[in-house]
């Protein structure tokens, strides 16, 4: 069996993106040096965001996967109940009904 190791390998697309921010930053008179060094930093806080990035999603696809086979869902039940019902009836709408018809008979017969 082959033992993985526990160094991280840093993957090309990392590097060159770890790079491009690095020269994109880069100050007059700044030595290769000093930003071979920005850019090594730059590639290790990408990978830490990978990391917690891949964590996150490890630990939301176990509280998924708890929760979809600890319970399953119940099927709906449809109960018919019959009983009173009692169904509150607003006589604002129909009082201002009335009161407009009303109104508009009264238009018609004074205003011809």
């Amino acid at each position: 069996m082959a033992k993985h190791s526990k160094k991280n390998k840093i993957s090309e697309q990392t590097k060159e993106d770890a790079t491009k921010i690095a020269l994109g930053t880069q100050r007059p008179g700044q030595t290769r040096e000093q930003t071979k060094l920005i850019t090594q930093g730059i590639q290790k806080g990408i990978e830490q965001y990978k990391k917690k990035h891949k964590e996150k999603a490890r630990e939301l696809d176990k509280k998924l996967k708890k929760v979809s086979t600890s319970k399953p869902l119940p099927e709906p039940t449809i109960e018919n109940t019959v009983g009173p019902s009692t169904v509150k009836h607003n006589k604002l709408p129909w009082i201002l009904l009335i009161l407009s018809w009303i109104g508009f008979f009264v238009y018609f017969v004074t205003g011809k």
